[in-house]
C-alpha cells in the first residue's frame, strides 16, 4: 500500500485525491455503445459487497454497486484488474422485472474502486421499485427502492430506521438482519459506517469471524486501506440486507476519517498537511462505498454531505455535517460553531418558514444538554446550540436524529437546558449502535450522566436502532435492541419504549 507521509506536497496531493470528470460521469451514465461485452470475463463473485441506493428524489434514485469478487485483497481494489468494466442496470415496477421502468450502462473505473453510482431519473413519485445490476454473464442479488413523494403532496405516513455505528470487529450486525425485516420508505444512517482503528486480538469481540491478514492490523489512512475496510464492512450479509431493503440517506461523523478529528486538525498529533492528504482519501472513499449522489463526491479534501430532503407535505429532512466545518475546541465557547456559517444559514432558512409537518434534522451528535466535559457534543458548541433552539421555536414539529453515543435515549429539547420547566420545543431520538462496544446492558457507568435531566425519558446501553412512523398526527418512535451481538448474529429483536410525540404539542409521551 502507498505510504503517504514522505514527499507530499499539495500538488501530489490533488493528483492522487483526484478523479477526471470523465470518469466520474461514466459511473453516473454511459453511451448506449459502453454496453459491450467486459472483455475477459470477471471472475465469479463480483457482487460480492450487494447493491444499495440511496438520495431519493420524487423522480429518482440513486443506485450503487462496487465491483470486488476478491474484497478483501490486501491492496484495496477487490481483486480486480485494472481497467474499466461496463455494468448494466435495470430498473422495474415488479419483484420479476417483467416490467422495466429504466435500464442503462454505468462504467466501473478502477480510479473510483469499480463502484458505480447511477442517479436513475423519470421514476414516478411515490413508488416502490426494484433494481438490479448485470456484468458479463453475473447478475447481481435485487434491491428494492423507493421514490419520494411529489413536492407539495398530502402523505398519509412515512416510515424509516436510524442507525449509527457498527464496529464489525465489536460484533454481528444482528441489528441490520432485522432492520432488513422491516417495512421501511428510508434508513438514516448517521455517522461512523466504518471504524478506523487496527483489528487486533485485543478488541476483535466478533466471535467466528474470519481470519484476517496483518493489512486489517493498522490504524488506515491510505485510500487502499479505506477501500479496503469498507469491504470488511460491507461484505457482512445482514449489511447487505438492510441496504437492499430500502433507499439509504446518510451522513458520516468522525470514524469515517479518524476519531474526534475537528475539520482540518487530528486529535493524534497528525500534521495539517498530512491530515488533509487522510480526510481527502476517506471523504472519496466513503463517496466511493455508499449510494451518493455527484453532489458528494468531494474535491480533494472538501466534501459536500449536508442535504435536505422533501416527503411531500409531511416532512422536510435536513441531513447535516457535523464534522468538517466544526471550529476548534481552542476558540472560547462562546465562539464556536458546529456546522459553520453557511451550514448554519442553510439550514435555518431550510427550517424556519418549512411547509412541511415536520422538519428533522439528521445529525452525528447529541444536542441535549448533558454534562459540560462532553466538548465533541453540541454540549461543547453552547452559543451554536442556542442558534439552533432558537431557530427551532419558529419551526413546525422539529425532531432531531442522532447516533454516535453507542446508547439509546429519548430527549426533549427545551428552550431553556438550565429551567427544565421551560418550553419544549422538539424532541431529540439518538440510536445506540449496530455493533460498537459489543453487547452493551440495559445501564451502564454513564447512565447517570443522563437520567440526572427530566427531560432524557430514556437511557438504554444495549444495541439496535430506532424505527420512526410519522402521520400528519404524530410521530411514533420505538427504540429497539438486540440482547447480544458478540456471540453471533442470532438475537432476537426486542422493543424497549415506544413514544407518541403529536404533530403540534412536542413532547415524548411514552406508549410502552
Amino acid at each position: 500500500m502507498t505510504s503517504t507521509r514522505p514527499g507530499f506536497d499539495r500538488r501530489t496531493f490533488l493528483q492522487l485525491a483526484g478523479v477526471t470528470s470523465a470518469t466520474v460521469a461514466l459511473g453516473i451514465a454511459a453511451p448506449d455503445a459502453a454496453g459491450a461485452a467486459p472483455g475477459r470475463p470477471l471472475r465469479d463473485g463480483a457482487f460480492s459487497l450487494g447493491v444499495a441506493s440511496g438520495d431519493p428524489r420524487p423522480d429518482g434514485v440513486v443506485l450503487w454497486t462496487r465491483l470486488a469478487p476478491e474484497p478483501l485483497a490486501a491492496d484495496g481494489h477487490g481483486g480486480m484488474p485494472l481497467r474499466q468494466v461496463p455494468v448494466q442496470y435495470e430498473v422495474a415496477e415488479d419483484e420479476r422485472f417483467r416490467r422495466i421502468a429504466r435500464r442503462g450502462t454505468v462504467i466501473a473505473s478502477p480510479e473510483l474502486a469499480h463502484s458505480v453510482h447511477p442517479e436513475v431519473r423519470g421514476l414516478q413519485p411515490g413508488r416502490e421499485y426494484f433494481y438490479r445490476f448485470r456484468v458479463g454473464a453475473q447478475l447481481s442479488p435485487a434491491g428494492r427502492t423507493r421514490t419520494l413523494p411529489a413536492p407539495g403532496q398530502r402523505t398519509g405516513s412515512f416510515s424509516f430506521a436510524t442507525g449509527s455505528c457498527q464496529a464489525w470487529y465489536h460484533g454481528h450486525f444482528a441489528a441490520h438482519r432485522h432492520l432488513a425485516d422491516e417495512d421501511l420508505d428510508a434508513v438514516f444512517f448517521l455517522g461512523d459506517y466504518i471504524y478506523e482503528y487496527g483489528i487486533t486480538e485485543s478488541n476483535l469481540w466478533r466471535r467466528g469471524a474470519p481470519a484476517l491478514g496483518p493489512e486489517h492490523r493498522v490504524e488506515i489512512e491510505t485510500l487502499e486501506q479505506y477501500r479496503l475496510r469498507y469491504a470488511l464492512h460491507k461484505s457482512d450479509p445482514h449489511l447487505q440486507a438492510a441496504h437492499a431493503a430500502a433507499p439509504w440517506l446518510v451522513t458520516w461523523d468522525d470514524h469515517e476519517v479518524q476519531n474526534d478529528y475537528t475539520a482540518d486538525r487530528s486529535k493524534y498529533g497528525i500534521s495539517p498537511e498530512h491530515f488533509e492528504h487522510r480526510r481527502a482519501v476517506a471523504y472519496r472513499a466513503f463517496y466511493e462505498n455508499l449510494p451518493l449522489s455527484l453532489a458528494a463526491l468531494p474535491n480533494g479534501p472538501d466534501g459536500r454531505v449536508h442535504r435536505r430532503f422533501d416527503v411531500g407535505s409531511l416532512a422536510r429532512i435536513n441531513m447535516l455535517d457535523t464534522r468538517q466545518f466544526r471550529d476548534s475546541l481552542d476558540l472560547p465557547a462562546q465562539q464556536r460553531s458546529m456546522l459553520g456559517g453557511e451550514q448554519e444559514r442553510w439550514l435555518y432558512d431550510g427550517m424556519v418558514g418549512s411547509p412541511a409537518t415536520w422538519n428533522v434534522i439528521a445529525n452525528g451528535v447529541t444536542v441535549a444538554a448533558i454534562t459540560e466535559d462532553r466538548t465533541d457534543q453540541w454540549d461543547g458548541f453552547p452559543a451554536a446550540r442556542g442558534r439552533l433552539i432558537e431557530a427551532m421555536q419558529r419551526t413546525s414539529n422539529p425532531v432531531v436524529l442522532t447516533g454516535d453515543i453507542h446508547k439509546h435515549v429519548a430527549a426533549e429539547l427545551k428552550a431553556d437546558f438550565a429551567d427544565p420547566a421551560s418550553r419544549t420545543v422538539g424532541v431529540e431520538l439518538i440510536c445506540t449502535s449496530i455493533a460498537s462496544d459489543g453487547d452493551g446492558a440495559p445501564t451502564d457507568k454513564y447512565a447517570a450522566d443522563w437520567l440526572q435531566h427530566p427531560y432524557v425519558k430514556l437511557y438504554d446501553g444495549r444495541r439496535g436502532y430506532v424505527h420512526c412512523r410519522m402521520t400528519p398526527e404524530e410521530l411514533v418512535s420505538e427504540f429497539k435492541i438486540v440482547p447480544w451481538v458478540q456471540a453471533d448474529a442470532t438475537a432476537p429483536i426486542e422493543t424497549v419504549a415506544r413514544f407518541s410525540t403529536p404533530a403540534g404539542s412536542p413532547g415524548l409521551h411514552r406508549k410502552a
